[in-house]
């Protein structure tokens, strides 16, 4: 069972105004203004393309489903239509020979690697003869074993437990039945755990994987897997492309320094021998400014990346400049197809910055938790 498209409404002033701007008809004449004195590069971030499942029974993160099937085409052919859309790599050669983007150019990323990028995006993708780059995390390709903050969704939603007790984080609190309200128990964990060192968060996971008796090593949800590297292989051999997100989806800069260029190393070095194209674009996990420092940039030029994409939200005036920390435009699944027009169009305005994680969190507003 999955929603109706009719209740996903455009939410807030943005959601409202990208709508009223679409259905003027003046949105690609303000594109085409704002492209004569402006020409940044914009570049996607989605996670998965899968119909949008009901809520009271889906038993894994519904904030990872960036847009249904049916959407993702129409905002691909919207980018086929309206923009430039270009590979990474070819960005990375532009950069390289000092030659200007042209106006509009727009990079399609998804991070993570789900299967549904194989199974729903690729061929839509493939169709349309729009390029795409995916971030993934090695070592769940390699293992198949679902991704960390996910199944902590999963278990939080569905353990027997009547109370959730996380010593590491403060928290000490019943667990409801209703899902509702257990999956915004699970959001406030997502946000407070990454203040936690990585390893610290693969341990609290663990700990509650332990004591509720609900392993990650065995279990292959078909709702929360990982693609194959058979699959990718067949992605890049239809002209898809392929970057770093890291090997365990950690926070690097919440590692030490060693482990954290290992991490880099290991994933580029996994990447360039199950692929045939030499990997040399980065993705940063979580990729806030929590997420990534000076210390991780320097590691993933020195593995020989040569561009990085953060996560946080906005257009990249100058690329050149920070070519190794990328500001991505995400895509959400509330967003109807005015709101999505509108974020292409007039990104400043209809871009979907977050509200800082806590007062004393990072000034730098990223796009998702």
């Amino acid at each position: 069972m999955v929603n109706s498209m009719s209740t996903r409404g455009a939410p807030g002033i943005r959601g409202r105004l990208g709508e009223l701007c679409y259905s003027s008809g003046l949105l690609h004449s303000l594109q085409r203004v704002r492209a004569w004195w402006q020409r940044d590069l914009r570049i996607l971030a989605y996670h998965r393309v899968m119909p949008l499942p009901d809520p009271s029974t889906y038993e894994f993160d519904l904030e990872l489903i960036s847009t249904p099937p049916a959407e993702f085409r129409e905002q691909m052919m919207r980018i086929k239509r309206y923009f430039r859309p270009m590979r990474l790599t070819d960005v990375v050669a532009a950069l390289d020979a000092g030659e200007a983007l042209p106006p509009d150019t727009v990079a399609v990323t998804f991070d993570d690697g789900y299967d549904d990028n194989y199974r729903i995006a690729a061929p839509i993708l493939d169709e349309l003869g729009v390029p795409a780059t995916f971030f993934v995390s090695t070592g769940h390709l390699d293992s198949g074993r679902p991704y960390a903050y996910d199944w902590l969704v999963h278990m939080i939603l569905l353990t027997a437990s009547q109370r959730l007790v996380l010593p590491e984080l403060g928290i000490d609190v019943p667990l409801p039945r209703e899902r509702a309200l257990r999956r915004r128990i699970a959001g406030n964990v997502l946000l407070r755990m990454k203040w936690l060192d990585a390893f610290g968060q693969t341990a609290m996971i663990e700990r509650l994987e332990a004591e509720w008796n609900m392993p990650s090593a065995s279990a292959r949800p078909v709702d929360c897997r990982p693609m194959t590297w058979a699959q990718a292989r067949e992605m890049e051999a239809a002209g898809l492309e392929f970057g770093s997100h890291g090997v365990h989806h950690r926070m690097l800069a919440r590692l030490p320094v060693d482990d954290m260029e290992r991490e880099v190393r290991e994933s580029k070095a996994t990447l360039d021998r199950e692929l045939r194209n030499p990997a040399v674009l980065m993705s940063y996990p979580v990729g806030g400014d929590r997420a990534y420092n000076d210390a991780v940039i320097a590691a993933t030029r020195n593995a020989g990346f040569q561009l990085a994409c953060s996560y946080i939200c906005g257009t990249n005036a100058e690329p050149s400049e920070n070519r190794y920390a990328l500001h991505r435009l995400p895509v959400e699944s509330n967003m109807g197809p005015g709101w999505f027009a509108a974020m292409l169009a007039l990104p400043q305005l209809m871009s979907y910055p977050t509200a800082p994680h806590q007062s004393t969190g990072p000034t730098v507003q990223t796009c998702s938790p």
